[in-house]
């Protein structure tokens, strides 16, 4: 019932708006987006008052998340439109829309005043001052007093960050030159904080330019997107230029960083890394990174807090060779410089790898495959896909006779279905994969229909916290039948929902089409459930045998998100369970718990972990200069102390293609070093010695 209501309303939407000049762009849309999300989306959630008060807060946070430019008698002024966001989308007259812009920019004027006010008098780098950093912890102003004092500690904070980059700048200069038995004149304490104001006046200068040149379409943007945010993370109305930079991804040949990036609050945050990209091969830019600045040449950085993200990308792509220097926030709050040489995304490096793991210590040969997302070309069925990579990899094993297989899923954000539920057949033959259930309580039943088995030795899956989606169907198909044992950090990511994305100019009729373009929407439509009816969304995956994970102090996943969906069940599906052999997974988990005690690595990587969670709470700064630089260097000097990079000699590794060019050579020994520097490659080598004797025992 509820799909054909819901084709009845698009039926509607087809027809009825035609050129008519009392309908308007923004009636149009925002009832096209008011039936699809109420007919098609899984949570069947109605946009009503309820709905609108918390669209109201997600707005608020959109429009101003730094509590910068509003202050609380603008927050009241708003206030009025609580519980109109329902209307105003089915009638098309945003008014909170209008009114937010008229205010936002009354505000932006007299802070660019406050700005320039403030900067050229200078700061008291000597007076001790704090500065809350955590807008989440911030209040809005009471008034046009309070944000001015604000902006001034803001400013401060910005300068002392620039001085300290200037004079890390000056002692690597002298470094070099003394190298070069060159004379250095370093610059005084003034003459460095003058040229760090100067940086931030032109900084700023820019911001405002860009924050002037906003357009009523952002304002609209942030208005449709707090609505369609309260049904889930990961529904999202993209507006027309936004369709092509929503998701920066490798697709054929793409020269720039290799970096897939999402836009939240006012940040620009780094949601995953292209394997083999400029910023792969860079390796300082990490996932959970927010994007200050960009920067290009010799020329200062641009500041892209509040950018959208169309810009922001624009500034960070770029011709394969050139240099883009990203000033980025580290989740501890650090921040540092990275500068990438952009390239062409080398495609192999982001395709499924084999090699031979051995251990010195150990009398096994495992075989390690690592399948970076599950990757498949729709337009070419005789393309390559991550499934074949992955059978071929396991033929190879097979005639090596291996005594079991490593798969690492970790920071595999997902991909091809098909290849979840196909790959998953190559461990387990024929049966069922994964259930999908629509929002009309359908659930249908994907199998594996091939009863082939390519691999029948022990398997360990390898799985983290960015470990999700496709990775997570089938880490929890292979636990389920206990065909492999499920190792790494305490839960995989836990987005268990299935997105489609609808063009929304196919909604209008051809007499309406000079109201296109109308943009798409990101919608979620299914969930995905266990064969043992458990759902993976939300909670994620929890590994049999639990490591210390890098990832750990990182508040990533569907669990830390607002309005994420619920974990949930549906009936179990008939599957048998693997037969060929069985495994004490208890038993295997104590035994590597003991080895982990005794590891320094992993307890390197606890002590890290801990040392970031806390630093995370630290979000109040003293602003003096010797107060900053002397935390500034001694943070520096910890992070220094965190890295885990000592490579662990008793481990050898075969590749099967031997590195024949000077790139190649290098690529190889870049892959071996990340390998034998892994602490968790060590122990997943010596559970799966332990796993083979626990097979033997079980065989007898």
């Amino acid at each position: 019932m509820k799909f054909l209501s819901t084709l009845f309303f698009l039926f509607l939407t087809s027809t009825s708006y035609g050129a008519n000049a009392s309908y308007s762009k923004e009636l149009i849309l925002g009832n096209i987006l008011k039936g699809t999300l109420e007919g098609m989306h899984l949570s069947s959630k109605k946009i009503d008052d309820d709905l609108s008060q918390k669209a109201f807060k997600l707005y608020i946070e959109r429009v101003d998340y730094g509590k910068q430019f509003l202050i609380k008698s603008d927050i009241q002024e708003l206030e009025k439109f609580r519980n109109e966001f329902d209307d105003q989308l089915s009638s098309g007259k945003l008014k909170v829309v209008s009114k937010t812009e008229e205010i936002f920019k009354s505000r932006l004027k007299e802070v660019e005043g406050y700005v320039k006010k403030i900067l050229e008098k200078g700061f008291d780098l000597k007076k001790k001052e704090t500065l809350e950093t955590d807008p989440e912890k911030r209040e809005f102003q009471e008034n046009a007093k309070g944000l001015q004092e604000l902006w001034a500690k803001l400013l401060k904070y910005d300068v002392l960050g620039r001085y300290a980059d200037l004079q890390e700048e000056q002692e690597t200069e002298k470094k070099e030159k003394s190298k070069k038995k060159k004379k250095f004149t370093p610059k005084s304490e003034n003459k460095l904080v003058a040229e760090a104001i100067e940086k931030t006046k032109k900084s700023y200068k820019r911001i405002f330019k860009r924050l002037k040149k906003e357009r009523h379409e952002d304002y609209t943007e942030r208005f449709y997107n707090s609505l369609t945010r309260v049904f889930d993370p990961h529904t999202h109305y993209l507006p027309p230029d936004d369709k092509e930079d929503f998701d920066i991804d490798i697709s054929g040949k793409l020269e720039g960083i290799g970096a897939v990036l999402r836009e939240e609050d006012s940040y620009i945050i780094v949601e995953r890394i292209v394997p083999g990209s400029a910023s792969w091969k860079q390796k300082e830019l990490k996932a959970g990174d927010k994007i200050l600045m960009v920067g290009e040449g010799k020329k200062d950085p641009v500041d892209i807090v509040n950018m959208p993200l169309r810009d922001a990308v624009k500034l960070i792509r770029g011709k394969k060779g050139t240099t883009v220097k990203l000033t980025v926030k580290k989740p501890s709050g650090d921040t540092s410089v990275i500068p990438i040489i952009r390239d062409v995304v080398q495609i192999a490096e982001s395709y499924v790898k084999g090699s031979i793991l051995e251990h010195k210590k150990l009398d096994k040969k495992v075989g390690y495959i690592k399948v970076p997302k599950f990757y498949r070309d729709f337009n070419d069925p005789a393309g390559r896909n991550c499934t074949d990579d992955v059978r071929k990899e396991l033929v190879k094993f097979n005639e090596k006779n291996v005594d079991g297989v490593i798969l690492d899923l970790r920071n595999n954000g997902g991909g091809a279905l098909d290849d979840a539920r196909m790959m998953s057949g190559l461990f387990l033959g024929k049966g069922p994969i994964v259930q999908v259930k629509a929002s009309s309580g359908a659930v249908e039943v994907l199998k594996s229909t091939d009863p082939n088995v390519v691999f029948t030795k022990p398997v360990i899956v390898l799985i983290n916290k960015l470990s999700a989606s496709a990775s997570e169907i089938v880490a929890a198909a292979l636990q389920d039948y206990k065909r492999a044992l499920v190792v790494g950090g305490e839960f995989s990511h836990g987005k268990g929902t299935v997105q489609a994305v609808i063009d929304l100019d196919a909604y209008l009729s051809p007499m309406a089409k000079s109201y296109s373009p109308l943009g798409a929407l990101k919608i979620t439509i299914q969930k995905f459930y266990r064969v043992n009816g458990s759902s993976t969304q939300y909670k994620g995956v929890t590994p049999d045998v639990i490591l210390p994970d890098p990832y750990s102090y990182l508040e990533t996943g569907e669990k830390y998100l607002d309005y994420s969906l619920p974990w949930a069940k549906v009936n179990s599906v008939p599957f048998t369970e693997w037969n060929k052999f069985t495994f004490n997974s208890e038993k295997l988990n104590e035994l590597s718990q003991k080895r982990i005690k005794e590891n320094k690595k992993f307890q390197k990587i606890d002590e890290s972990n801990q040392w970031y969670a806390k630093r995370k709470k630290e979000t109040v700064k003293i602003l003096t200069l010797n107060d900053y630089t002397t935390e500034r260097k001694k943070v520096k000097k910890e992070i220094e102390g965190h890295k885990i990079d000592e490579e662990i000699e008793d481990i050898i590794i075969t590749e099967f293609k031997k590195a024949k060019t000077d790139v190649e050579k290098e690529k190889s020994k870049e892959y071996k070093k990340e390998l034998s520097s892994d602490p968790m490659i060590e122990e997943s080598l010596f559970i799966m010695q332990d796993m083979i004797g626990e097979v033997k025992t079980a065989s007898k």
